[in-house]
């Protein structure tokens, strides 16, 4: 008996090796494929129609399967990634070409380096809905100039999602024109209006004034929680309908909705003060900031409502003496308490209401995740130029 199971095993083992090289000898085909189509399309781009390879649709679904056999044997996965690393420039030609809506292709996004901008964007903006023609399945909206905020977040915040998937068509009261072109203009005026610091929802930069981040006093608004979600639906319809907004996130925001951890190099356009502050004390020498001659401990200052308060970054942590051991677990925690529990309100309200516009609502974070901030910046804005301060 003992002797049948180990004779089956080893056949079973043989069968294995036998499907690892045949995986190999696949890969090793599309490498050579791939060389040859991106060989045949140098000096020329892969227009609509073209049938000069007719297979190429399928080439994204053999990769896919590859890649999912990859995964079952040791450093397959990597050789498939040198391979897609060495036919990038075709990969990406394959993905703005022929990656559909209805595949599944986020698998491509786990070795970004793999992909240019042009292939991001399309494999992100296709988790959008796509927009109508028929006028009859458009969101109507009317809006009078001097209530634009207002009116505009009855009509996006109140509707049902499902009725903003198809596209909007805006006209503005008592004026004749409609189209694209005032569509285009209502987004430009209201994300102005939603950005606008003075209606307390969105703070900007210091050193890139074009970058936004959710105010963490946002609470002085009454409706502010409400208007998150409306911004959320705001930028997703921007998005989905290709308008360049004129505002870009900034990367502590940025990250929190790709749900990534923040570090101290993210918060320098955000507060260049804090960043500085911080920096010198990881800098400092170790005698010295065990001298406790900053006098720091585990609080930070906040404003509020015009009064200035201290919070414990920690239990006991008015007691706790930042000193050379601490002063690294010090630098985060004020760095995740000023930039994610202060908004810890705010940013899920913020997804809630981008998520309602995508075909699938749990996609929020993968939209984000595909991205670098500089992609979302020139989809947003249409360029990653800073803006002089």
């Amino acid at each position: 008996m003992a002797q049948d199971k180990f004779h089956k095993d080893l056949l079973l083992a043989g069968e294995i090796q036998y499907l690892h090289g045949l995986s190999i000898q696949l890969l090793d085909k599309t490498d050579q494929c791939l060389q040859k189509m991106d060989q045949s399309l140098a000096g020329r781009e892969m227009m609509e129609g073209d049938n000069l390879y007719p297979a190429c649709s399928h080439c994204l679904s053999i990769l896919k399967e590859l890649y999912q056999i990859s995964k079952l044997y040791d450093g397959a996965e990597e050789k498939l990634w040198g391979v897609l690393m060495r036919q990038r420039s075709v990969l990406c030609l394959l993905i703005v070409r022929y990656a559909k809506r209805t595949d599944e292709h986020q698998w491509i996004l786990k070795r970004r380096c793999v992909t240019n901008f042009e292939s991001r964007r399309h494999l992100a903006m296709m988790i959008f809905p796509e927009v109508k023609e028929d006028y009859k399945e458009l969101r109507k909206m009317l809006i009078d100039r001097s209530q634009l905020l207002a009116e505009s977040f009855e009509c996006i915040a109140l509707a049902e999602p499902e009725s903003l998937h198809a596209g909007l068509f805006m006209k503005f009261q008592n004026e004749e024109p409609t189209g694209p072109g005032v569509l285009r203009e209502w987004f430009l005026l209201v994300c102005q209006a939603i950005f606008n610091p003075q209606n307390a929802l969105f703070v900007a930069c210091p050193n890139d004034q074009r970058r936004f981040f959710p105010y963490p006093a946002s609470k002085v608004h009454p409706l502010h929680l409400e208007y998150f979600s409306f911004a959320g639906r705001v930028i997703a319809l921007a998005l989905m309908q290709r308008v360049q907004v004129g505002i870009v996130f900034d990367r502590a925001f940025f990250l929190q909705l790709a749900g990534n951890s923040i570090t101290l190099e993210d918060i320098r356009d955000a507060d260049p003060y804090l960043y500085t502050s911080c920096k010198q004390i990881l800098d400092m020498d170790a005698d010295f900031i065990d001298s406790d001659a900053l006098g720091l401990t585990f609080v930070r200052e906040v404003e509020e409502l015009g009064q200035r308060k201290v919070v414990e970054l920690c239990p006991g942590g008015k007691n706790l003496v930042v000193n050379s051991k601490n002063r690294d677990k010090y630098v985060d925690i004020l760095i995740q308490d000023h930039f994610v529990t202060s908004i810890s309100e705010q940013v899920p309200h913020f997804v809630n209401g981008f998520a309602d516009i995508l075909s699938k609502s749990k996609l929020q974070q993968y939209f984000f995740q595909s991205l670098d901030l500089e992609d979302l910046d020139s989809i947003l804005h249409g360029s990653v130029a800073k803006y002089p301060l």
